[in-house]
This record gives structure tokens, sequence and C-alpha cells, in this order.
């Protein structure tokens, strides 16, 4: 995060914000300078792409189910950027964490335990080991002691859109981003790396809320893409995973998404429209009404 920063206080801060009597390694300046660029960032990461993905490929037929809430999109987008502004004072703690020097981000490959091969292997233990870390938060989240404080407000989307992402209790939402923040103080990692990285999770965050449940034949059982998490949110207690399928299979909590076996939301909304209708999808709506009511 201390690349980010600089160029902010070369480009923004020294000229426009602060004296230039006041040093660039200041702490107070540090912490208010990741503040900013935290709040900034993460809001236009999340409006940004949660934009282009409602516009461009979110199919907007799944408005018209049954359980997609009157003015969703509004109430997604009021509560995410209600609770990003809390999520960041701990993240930012973080963040001032780095730029202070305490973890092992570097800025030359020359500086990588293993040079490039080290590097290419940061990037597959980062994602293995975030979506382990992941997987049990998220596991620990839907316990009843916790899930009907913290967690509970992000399943409110039944039918989530793009902009249902990043809609979280704050304490929900820094919990389950703590691993992305963790890593690069117990591994190596290259400081570009982790900024590539950090966009990349959020719009694997986004594309798993996106309704394109498309996913090619070979990857069905591994990846974790918006058919698996759909039917997390459809029937609450399987698919906990972020990228992979791994930690649900041996957590037991694996579900083969019904949107795969042909039986999405989109099918109960053509069975509505009478355009034709299955007695697995009657089945299968019926049950996700069932369940959901009891969630």
């Amino acid at each position: 995060m201390d690349l980010v920063l600089n160029v902010s206080d070369y480009y923004v801060f020294t000229p426009y914000v602060y004296p230039s009597s006041w040093p660039e390694d200041e702490p107070l300046r540090q912490i208010i300078g990741l503040l900013v660029v935290t709040n900034f960032s993460a809001a236009l990461l999340y409006l940004g792409l949660a934009a282009l993905s409602y516009y461009f490929i979110f199919d907007h037929n799944l408005m018209k189910h049954p359980q997609f809430l009157e003015n969703q999109v509004q109430r997604e987008m009021k509560y995410a950027m209600t609770s990003l502004p809390w999520i960041s004072i701990p993240t930012v703690a973080l963040f001032f964490a780095e730029v202070r020097g305490y973890s092992k981000l570097y800025d030359n490959v020359s500086e990588s335990p293993l040079g490039w091969p080290g590097l290419v292997f940061s990037m597959l233990s980062f994602l293995f080991f975030t979506d382990m870390c992941i997987y049990w938060i998220h596991r620990f989240l839907h316990h009843k002691l916790i899930y009907k404080r913290f967690h509970k407000p992000h399943h409110i989307w039944k039918i989530p859109t793009p902009f249902a992402s990043h809609a979280f209790h704050p304490v929900d939402g820094f919990l389950q981003g703590l691993p992305y923040h963790i890593y690069p103080f117990l591994f190596p990692l290259h400081k570009i790396l982790y900024l590539v990285l950090y966009v990349f999770v959020n719009i694997w965050t986004i594309s798993i809320h996106d309704g394109d449940y498309r996913v090619p034949g070979l990857l069905e059982q591994i990846i974790n893409g918006a058919a698996h998490h759909t039917d997390h949110h459809l029937f609450f207690d399987f698919n906990y995973g972020q990228y992979f399928t791994l930690w649900d299979r041996i957590g037991g909590s694996y579900r083969h998404p019904a949107a795969l076996m042909g039986k999405s939301p989109h099918e109960h909304i053509k069975k509505l429209r009478g355009d034709g209708s299955s007695k697995g999808t009657t089945n299968h709506s019926n049950g996700v009404a069932a369940h959901c009511k009891n969630k």
C-alpha cells in the first residue's frame, strides 16, 4: 500500500493538502492519507466494477424473481457504502503496519527468496491460503451465536446482484477481508503483485454475485463460481468457499449447484412466465422458498 500512498502524496497530498513542512513519513500524516486512499479506492473499485458487471453481465430478468426485494439494488449499494468506511478503520491499521515496514512485502523480484518462481508461487499460495481462511471464517459467521448479529444482513439478498458483493455488516466485511491483509505479514509478496491481487479479489467477489452461472465443464467441480455462491445464498449451509470447492469438500459443505442442473432462478422465472417448466424446477422452487422462509 505504500506505493499507492507515495503516488498520492506526490501528486495530490503534498501540493494541495499538507504543508511542505510536514514530512511524508510522519505517522499521523500516513494514517490520514491511508484513510483517504483506502476509502476512495474501495468505493471506486466497488461502484465501478459492480456497475460494469451489473450493466454488461448481470441478467436483469433475475429482478423478476419473487425473492428479489423491492428497491434491492439501491439497498445493496446503500448498505455497502455505509459499511465500507467502518471496515476501512481496522484495515488502515494493517496498511499502516505495512507502510512502516512490518510486513514481508518487497519491491524487487531480486528480493524474493526464490526469484521469479517464488513470485509465481506466492500468487498461488495467496489464493489457496486466503481461500482456506475465508472458508473457516465464513463458516464461523454462520454459527447460530454469530450469524444473526453479523452475517445475516448479507443473506437478505437471496437473489444477489453485483452490488450485493460488498453489502456486509462492517465486522463481517472486515473478518472476510482479513486473510488478504494477514498474508503479507506471514509470507513474502511483491508489492505490485499484492495490488494486482487486491483488485482481483474485488473482481472475483463481484463475479460470484453477478448471476452468470456459466462455468467451463472441466472446472465445474473445482471453481466456486456464481452458480455455487447463489446456492449458498439460497440454501444457506453450503458452498462457503471463495475461489475453490476444495475446503467445502473437505468440510462436507459442498453442494453441486442447482443452476448447473437446470434448476436455476432463471428456470423459476420461466415457469412463472409460462415459458416452460418441469417437475424438477417446481420442486426446486418450492424447496428454496421453504428453506429461505426458515432463515
